[in-house]
């Protein structure tokens, strides 16, 4: 299976650095507010999901979800969550560390699309 999402190894430091701190975590695609659409890291079960939200994989233990409307759009790419310097707008836990998650993406191949892994609805 071909994961819909990934993330960088520093990325993943971090990630077990807020997880010492907040415990289990999970991420949500951003759709524009705050700081754009910027991956956005809570301490899991804090953001509320429902039938509009797509999870979409799982990145180092952390569930990853984006709303359905957004994924209309995004379904033909693999998103890649690295981390940069700079502190962002958002409601995301990294933020106060000087640091911000961000996503590239990238198109899948055509075969890339018959092997992808499934989403489901967030609830």
């Amino acid at each position: 299976m071909v994961p819909r999402v990934l993330v960088t190894e520093a990325a993943r430091e971090v990630i077990d650095e807020l997880r010492t701190v907040h415990g289990e975590l999970m991420f949500h695609q951003s759709g524009g507010c705050c700081d754009g659409s910027s991956p956005m890291c809570f301490p899991k079960g804090e953001l509320m999901l429902n039938e509009t939200d797509v999870w979409l994989g799982n990145i180092h233990g952390c569930d990853f979800y984006m709303s359905k409307d957004q994924f209309e759009y995004w379904q033909h790419t693999q998103l890649t969550i690295h981390l940069v310097k700079g502190r962002g707008a958002s409601f995301s836990l990294e933020i106060p560390l000087g640091l911000r998650f961000v996503t590239q993406s990238r198109l899948f191949s055509e075969e890339e699309m018959e092997q992808l892994e499934a989403i489901r609805l967030g609830v």
